[in-house]
């Protein structure tokens, strides 16, 4: 066992570098490598990639890469690591819902870098590509085990867009019984937004359920909201309160008797890997996010992949293209007439899928089940230890447990000190802890933050963790607006947010930021 710090709050200070951007460091005619020419009788033979080009499609000019040389540019991104916190660095229990486990290197370097996967063409013929088209029907496999559902598609780049494609299927299959009236998508508050958001860019009207006094949606306002009208519910479960609805079946059939369909978000599923399967509670369709629960890993949000299964009742209208084996040989099956179609190039996020793989080989089926058994142990720890810290709350389900992570509330602290949650969101960044989460909009439950520690974390994180809130909760009592004027040991102390949502100032390129910051007009080149 480690040898416990008498004091588990750490002293931090992160470093702050005055540093440009990499455009503006660019130095005509630097170079970090020099990229090697082809020999003249190598382009005779194969061309020079550029003519074949039609004309109107190529550039009159160069692209403006920074031009930078390779002491430089490593300085350059190790002091911009150095303003970066991360899951290597520190860890990120309050990522919440995100789900973010420590990912094990092993995928990374011997699997997803491996070089008979990194140097594969998706063009390549199919006899080429057995090995990885063996990982994907394997992998559906796995899948369906863990699911019960009957087929899998690893096409979608996420959750959201496995959302989208639920839906787009879920449309599909209506008309084909011709049933086009079929225009409303029932979900619930506290399910992920994108089962709100998803249906509603497809072109669905969405009917959202608000919680009853024990946290889940509301058995009779479902009852009383389904009709001949409604395409399906798409649900999570547990919902990012942490509290897992045990009556799911249910609402299930409610859904069913009206002949909708029924979708299970399962981003939150590690609690209940190995426990309980969309299979045995009804649903038609579901989707894993690889990225969280079969840790790929979380980069900066992503990469993401969207696993999305089905029952045999829907897998025709499945995206293709499908991995199918025949007689030992693997090959890629496009000959599905009610297919949906493509939703994304090629396989989808191979890398991804091949993490998701080595990871689940890793665990098996027991190891599976440990993560679930784990996560909701630690969960149920951080729980009993944060809810005695002056001014937190709990909203809904008295005496409950929840499972893997908890929505809580600094609602009294506010009250009675002035100090919100998005006060201690900037303290906490001066104890070397990261993004700290507070919850989807709209704010259901008040000063609201919602802590993930997974089955990653040792009693000593949360304990660390558990310290720096019961710290910032006396400071708050002290010297509210000590906290309140926080950060001080950061990389910057407030961000300007007054400009996140104003079209004239925000810059999402060089290009952009030269002219709405710097006048650019252009005529430079």
């Amino acid at each position: 066992m480690a040898r416990r710090r008498s004091d588990p709050v750490r002293r931090f200070h992160q470093a702050r570098w005055d540093e440009e951007i990499i455009y503006e460091l660019s130095v005509p005619g630097q170079r970090g490598v020099l990229v090697p020419q082809a020999e003249k009788e190598i382009v005779d033979a194969v061309g020079d990639g550029v003519s074949v080009i039609p004309e109107a499609l190529r550039r009159s000019t160069p692209p403006a890469l920074p031009e930078v040389s390779q002491p430089r540019i490593v300085r350059h991104y190790a002091r911009l690591s150095q303003e970066t916190l991360g899951v290597d660095v520190t860890p990120d229990i309050s990522m919440a819902t995100c789900t973010m486990k420590y990912s094990p290197k092993v995928q990374e370097h011997i699997a997803a870098r491996h070089p008979g996967l990194i140097h594969v063409h998706p063009l390549q013929p199919e006899e080429t590509l057995q090995g990885l088209l063996e990982i994907f029907y394997q992998l559906e496999k796995f899948f369906c085990e863990i699911s019960g559902l009957d087929h899998f598609s690893f096409q979608p780049g996420g959750g959201a867009h496995a959302i989208f494609t639920n839906a787009a299927i879920m449309r599909a299959y209506h008309r084909a019984r011709g049933e086009t009236q079929r225009d409303e998508i029932i979900t619930t508050i506290f399910s992920h937004p994108a089962n709100a958001a998803a249906p509603a860019t497809a072109g669905y009207k969405v009917i959202t359920l608000l919680p009853d006094e024990k946290g889940v949606p509301d058995l009779n306002a479902l009852r009383a909201a389904v009709s001949e009208r409604t395409a399906g519910l798409f649900i999570t479960n547990p919902e990012d309160t942490g509290i897992y609805n045990p009556n799911i079946d249910a609402y299930v059939e409610a859904v069913h008797g009206v002949g909708g369909l029924c979708a299970y978000d399962q981003a939150n599923a590690n609690a209940v890997l190995g426990i309980a399967r969309a299979k045995e509670s009804g649903f038609d369709l579901c989707h894993f996010n690889l990225h969280k629960t079969f840790s790929a890993p979380h980069g900066c949000m992503g990469p993401a992949l969207g696993a999305l299964g089905a029952t045999e009742l829907l897998a025709p209208f499945l995206p293709v293209p499908r991995v199918r084996c025949h007689e030992g040989r693997y090959f890629l099956d496009e000959d599905q007439p009610r297919t949906i179609g493509r939703v994304r190039s090629f396989l989808g996020n191979v890398p991804v899928a091949v993490k998701a793989y080595a990871w689940i080989l890793q665990h098996g089926f027991e190891g599976l089940k440990e993560v679930a058994l784990c996560s909701v142990l630690n969960s149920n720890y951080l729980e009993a230890e944060v809810r005695k810290i002056p001014g937190v709350t709990l909203h809904y389900a008295s005496g409950q447990r929840r499972l893997e992570q908890v929505r809580f509330s600094w609602e009294k602290l506010a009250e009675e000190t002035g100090v919100g949650t998005e006060d201690v969101k900037r303290r906490i960044a001066d104890f070397g802890l990261q993004h700290y989460w507070t919850s989807h909009h709209p704010w259901v439950v008040p000063e609201p933050f919602t802590l993930e520690p997974c089955e990653s974390y040792s009693r000593d994180d949360m304990d660390e963790y558990i310290a720096v809130l019961r710290r910032i909760s006396e400071e708050a009592y002290a010297d509210p607006e000590f906290v309140k004027n926080a950060p001080y040991n950061s990389t910057i102390h407030r961000v300007p947010d007054q400009f996140i949502d104003d079209s004239e100032r925000i810059a999402v390129s060089w290009r952009q930021y030269l002219k709405k910051d710097m006048g650019w007009n252009g005529a430079e080149g």
